[in-house]
Order: structure tokens, then sequence, then C-alpha cells
């Protein structure tokens, strides 16, 4: 079934779900999100590097603003390239500062700047690798409700202070579990919701 089908499918819009995973503007923004990445095992420097940055910048917004600004974010920030990021100088943190359609936060945008340059530091190391490394064994049960899922957990805590030795800004250790949860690092779907654990 395509992802058009799988959208429109009785059956599918119908199925218990994390209960965050709700439109409440009649969109499926947060439904489709839900059901076909979050969660969902996610490798490579450029696609790591993007969900970095956006969670940094979902600090202290909903992560629906984040959401409806994506391709917005996409285009300003030259498809989250490093090298292209990391060429950024202050032409460009103007030109962002000036641009309506994503999040406009002078600290933010300048922690992309240097996070792009941190990842092209990373000598002999894999950025993927890397992120991946502190993902923690799989949990032996699904939570069964939200309320028990942690928003900081050890191994969120040794990432962000490693990011922050290896330079990286704006990545806490709540923002690396947000970025863990995810890129399916961890599984925190609830134990009633549809989506099928993977690995």
């Amino acid at each position: 079934m395509n992802d058009a089908a799988l959208h429109d499918h009785p059956a599918t819009s119908e199925r218990s779900r994390c209960p965050w995973a709700v439109d409440r503007d009649g969109s499926r923004t947060y439904r489709d999100y839900h059901d076909l990445e979050w969660g969902q095992p996610l490798y490579g420097r450029d696609e790591l590097f993007e969900r970095v940055c956006l969670e940094a910048f979902q600090s202290g917004l909903s992560w629906i603003t984040i959401l409806r600004k994506r391709e917005a974010f996409r285009e300003a920030f030259a498809g989250f390239v490093p090298e292209k990021v990391a060429a950024f100088g202050a032409g460009d943190v103007t030109r962002l500062l000036d641009d309506a359609r994503i999040v406009r936060n002078r600290a933010k945008i300048e922690a992309a700047i240097t996070n792009a340059r941190a990842v092209l530091e990373l000598e002999g190391t894999d950025f993927s690798t890397l992120l991946w490394s502190f993902a923690p064994a799989r949990r032996a049960r699904r939570f069964t409700s939200v309320e028990e899922v942690p928003a900081v957990t050890p191994e969120s805590t040794a990432m962000a202070r490693e990011l922050k030795r290896r330079g990286f800004r704006f990545v806490g250790p709540t923002t690396a579990y947000a970025l863990m949860q995810a890129t399916g690092m961890v599984d925190d779907h609830i134990a009633s919701c549809w989506v099928e654990p993977v690995g």
C-alpha cells in the first residue's frame, strides 16, 4: 500500500496511536509523522544532521511548529548538507533572521552553523555511527502510557556530553533524547500503538 493509500485507508485512520499524534487542525501532519517517521531507524550523516538541527530549533516550541516549517528549513539551510551550512557567514545569518518561514532565533541559527562545522571536524568518526553508539539495548516491553516515557536517560546525557565535548551546541540531554526517540534509537511508541516495533 503506498503512502497516499495508507493515509486514507479507514483501518489506518482508526488505528490506536500514541496520544500525542493528534492533529487538532484537521491536517494529517502529526499523524503522518507518527505513522511514517517517528521511531523509525534513521541513518546517514546529512539526515541525522538535519534532525539534530530541527530538534535544537524545537527547544522551547511545539514540534508541530517545526514540522510545518520543515520544508522551509530545508530550503533555508541548503538541504542540511554540512559542507554547505558550515560555509555560512554573517550574511547568511542575516538572511535567515529575515526569513519569516523558519524559526528566527539567532542563537539556534548560529548553533546550526557551528554544529555543521563540528560534523566536518569529526576526524575518523562517522556522525551517524557516533550518534548510534549511544543507542541503548531494546526494552523488553513498551511503556503502557506516555507518563512512563522519560525525558532524559543516562544514554542521552552521555550523548549530549560527548557532542558538547566535540563542539556541538543546543544539544542537551533532553534534546538528545528527543533525537533518539525520533530516529529510532529508542522505541517510545506506547504498547497500544499500532506501529510495529522495529528490529
